[in-house]
């Protein structure tokens, strides 16, 4: 017997141009815009971080090769779109964008046979945060991510039933549950950053000491940006490895920025820097900071010939 097929829906509104803003040069200084066409490639854009170009090459995608009922491709395209505006500090283009997504909880959004979701959750995660800034309701935003929990927690106990209705399937459905819990905790950092963004630093802070540690090692140092951003440097550095790896040396540095402590910071980045090479050509961030720390304890002329390297 033929499996039954899948009803087709049609996705055409998210292939609309008028949906997908221009991004203005105005904003780029003409030194740092780029002498050539930028690559056609998605892949390559988004590895070599060029935002801006991946933002603009995702909605030309959307709507010039995009098929009104490709899921799959569309919903793909979209999130590159929204990540891409948010990293290239253009959040709040971003947030008008999202709105064509209206409610993520409708049918159009599920199978018809298989009620599974067709909306991949990174876009479903990246949504909610979009439409609390869209809408102007930052406690949207929140309930948007416990709505997100319950079903991250019904999924796991689903797994639970399968597991004891029939044991031998534990280790087969292990990597499915870790998956489930990992995002169970993500959004529980989530919630403590949109907690921070509306200033509820008491509520962050009740809710950050609630979360159990992390799963790895990027969880911790995520939980050390937030300790930063309420102030506790002391716990920050708790959460902060052995600062062994680049990342956690990062951190380290920026502590001792939060502490007012700039010559030790401004070493640290010199560290870091010497560490990669001695160009940071890796992570413009790290010579912006150490030309910060600089100024700040009084180094004047290196603070010029940083700039001069950026």
């Amino acid at each position: 017997m033929a499996s039954p097929k899948h009803p087709t829906k049609d996705f055409s509104k998210f292939l609309r141009p008028e949906i997908y803003h221009p991004l203005p040069t105005t904003d780029i200084p003409a030194p740092l815009r780029p002498s050539s066409p930028p690559s056609q490639d998605l892949s390559t854009l988004l590895s070599t971080n060029q935002f801006r170009a991946a933002a603009i090459l995702a909605a030309h995608q959307l709507t010039t090769a995009a098929a009104p009922d490709d899921h799959a491709t569309i919903f793909n395209l979209l999130y590159i779109r929204l990540a891409s505006l948010t990293l290239c500090n253009a959040t709040a283009l971003a947030a008008q964008e999202v709105k064509v997504l209206e409610d993520l909880n409708s049918g159009l959004y599920f199978d018809d046979l298989t009620a599974a979701p067709l909306v991949p959750w990174e876009l479903r995660v990246l949504a909610v945060r979009l439409q609390g800034i869209g809408f102007n309701d930052p406690r949207k935003g929140v309930m948007g991510y416990y709505d997100l929990a319950r079903d991250v927690r019904a999924e796991l106990a689903k797994l639970k039933a399968e597991v004891k209705a029939d044991p031998g399937l534990a280790d087969a459905r292990l990597v499915e549950r870790q998956m489930w819990e990992s995002r169970l905790w993500d959004l529980g950092i989530r919630v403590a950053s949109a907690l921070v963004e509306m200033e509820d630093l008491a509520g962050a802070g009740e809710h950050l000491k609630a979360l159990p540690q992390g799963h790895d090692r990027l969880g911790g140092m995520r939980k050390a940006l937030l300790w930063l951003k309420l102030g506790d440097v002391e716990k920050a550095r708790g959460y902060v490895g052995s600062g062994e790896e680049s990342e956690e040396f990062a951190l380290l540095a920026l502590a001792d920025m939060a502490e007012g402590r700039y010559v030790e910071a401004a070493t640290a980045w010199k560290g870091l820097i010497e560490r990669e090479g001695g160009t940071g050509e890796g992570n413009e961030m790290w010579r912006q900071n150490l030309a910060v720390c600089l100024l700040y304890s009084g180094q004047i002329g290196e603070v010029s010939l940083t700039i001069l390297v950026l």
